[in-house]
């Protein structure tokens, strides 16, 4: 299936796994003062991302021999009278004389700026990068496998949607921000476009692997040595970004593309859930449920047993294997 795909988009799927050098020796400290808005951006020199965490043993669900197995669940919380996170999954398959790869979108976007703001800020995004990344690949994969057409570049593809749609919310919703996380599976191979605090982690073959980078202030000063894992925990600007969908352009995205083993697992999540639910207790779960959806929907729980206090996303996707 893998060099199916390399043939399909003339082998110029990949573009190899990101490999970002460590925190630079630490800065002297960062002044910074709370932002009236506690979802509010901030701006902050670029430094370049830590390594992927330690792996740790993981037994996954069963899923199917044949097709993508799928798990979603989302909350208000306990605290929030509305909801600004949105998710989206769009997925399709062609069996038959002519079979393609089974592909997806999998979005999860965290809007900020208060009431409607939010809203609207997530909505937008994840509409507008789902769009443009199907307009550009559903040609490649409908296309007759006789003819020749034009083979765009995932990378490309995912970048430029990711562009697309922070130039939509600072046209559309101009006082409002997202994070967004995009996920675009074809077969075993995924290609991830990132902005901000939502997280994407890998399951496979007995690992559990962030793959995203937090675009958060603590994140950052963790990164120049400033903070430890615990300061970071209780930080009171733990939720202050400086990159987000809908601030203004030169948008700079996170890329990361992966070959995905046979019957591993994507996990994208928002910060409320993350944040109130210790890795170890997210694999705690996904290894003693029985499906991806019960999964889901105990993570929504231990998010809300913890006190709700964000709204809460959680999406997961099975390869076949």
């Amino acid at each position: 299936m893998f060099d199916f795909i390399k043939k399909l988009f003339g082998g110029q799927d990949r573009i190899g796994d990101e490999t970002l050098p460590p925190a630079s020796t630490p800065a002297p400290p960062v002044q910074t003062e709370p932002p009236s808005d506690p979802d509010a951006t901030v701006p902050l020199p670029e430094l370049m991302s830590r390594t992927s965490p330690d792996a740790q043993l993981i037994t996954l669900p069963k899923g199917s021999a044949t097709r993508f197995t799928i798990g979603l669940a989302q909350h208000v919380g306990r605290v929030r009278t509305h909801n600004e996170d949105t998710l989206l999954v769009v997925t399709g398959e062609l069996s038959g004389l002519e079979p393609m790869p089974n592909f997806g979108v999998f979005i999860v976007a965290d809007g900020m700026g208060g009431h409607s703001l939010g809203e609207r800020a997530s909505s937008v995004a994840a509409r507008t990068v789902t769009r443009a990344t199907l307009e550009q690949i559903l040609p490649s994969l409908l296309a007759d496998p006789e003819s020749d057409p034009e083979r765009p570049l995932l990378t490309e593809v995912m970048e430029n949607a990711m562009l697309t749609a922070n130039r939509a919310v600072v046209r559309g919703v101009p006082d409002g921000g997202t994070t967004l996380t995009s996920a675009l599976i074809i077969g075993e191979q995924l290609v991830l476009s990132h902005v901000g605090d939502s997280r994407a982690y890998i399951i496979s073959d007995g690992a559990f692997e962030q793959i995203t980078r937090d675009h958060s202030l603590v994140q950052r000063l963790k990164e120049l040595g400033q903070l430890t894992d615990d300061e970071a925990a209780v930080h009171p600007q733990r939720s202050v970004l400086y990159k987000a969908i809908g601030q203004g352009e030169g948008l700079e995205v996170d890329i990361v593309s992966r070959r995905l083993m046979p019957g591993s697992v994507l996990l994208l999540c928002s910060d409320g859930l993350w944040s109130f639910v210790p890795d170890q207790l997210i694999m705690q779960i996904i290894r003693q449920s029985a499906s991806l959806q019960a999964a889901c929907d105990e993570l929504i729980n231990a998010a809300n047993d913890a006190g709700g206090p964000d709204n809460i996303t959680a999406v997961m996707v099975q390869l076949p294997g």
